[in-house]
């Protein structure tokens, strides 16, 4: 019996006007609650690889120790397990070492080597940040789209989906949180 082939899937938070970091690279207003997290956590506990660049790399290494720091709150700590269980593929021509385990770095991003890691992954895989995202929608390997949108308008930045981008949608399933963000999970179309 063949099993299905895994899932590619880009998740992000963003401002309701479209960005993920506002024109300052900040993005502290787009920190989840412990409702969104705790969702978060349970839609991220089946991803067996993470594929990010440098930057999402260097924001999200954090998770590799946040087990250690004192005072963590539960749904925190959960993360750091999830994030600590699963490969990480971190594209960049710069990054020279990692700080994490179960990382490696690839240069260039490849479509086809991503394809072939989807066709023998036991797990669904994640992209993050925008940057790496736009490559693979382009090359049509994104299966879904995840997208918490946060009850901010920033008024500029790093687009959640960069200019170029053109991915038509089909809506599968949503969900409002009591701090007034909202869950959209999206299957890409031929």
């Amino acid at each position: 019996m063949l099993r299905p082939m895994a899932k590619l899937i880009y998740s992000t938070i963003a401002s309701l006007d479209g960005y993920n970091a506002d024109e300052d690279g900040n993005f502290d207003w787009a920190e989840p609650d412990e409702e969104v997290h705790r969702f978060v956590n349970d839609l991220e506990r089946p991803v067996g690889t993470y594929l990010m660049g440098r930057r999402m790399y260097e924001v999200m290494v954090y998770w590799e120790t946040a087990d250690t720091v004192a005072g963590q709150p539960d749904h925190m700590l959960d993360y750091a397990r999830v994030w600590q269980a699963a490969d990480k593929v971190v594209y960049s021509r710069t990054l020279e070492t990692t700080s994490s385990a179960r990382t490696r770095i690839e240069r260039d991003f490849d479509p086809e080597a991503v394809r072939q890691l989807k066709e023998s992954a036991a797990a669904d895989l994640s992209v993050g940040g925008p940057g790496l995202a736009a490559q693979a929608l382009g090359a049509g390997l994104v299966d879904e789209c995840h997208l918490f949108l946060s009850p901010v308008v920033v008024g500029g930045g790093n687009r959640a989906f960069p200019d170029g981008v053109r991915v038509r949608l089909e809506l599968l399933e949503e969900r409002r949180f009591g701090n007034g963000a909202i869950y959209l999970r999206y299957r890409t179309r031929s």
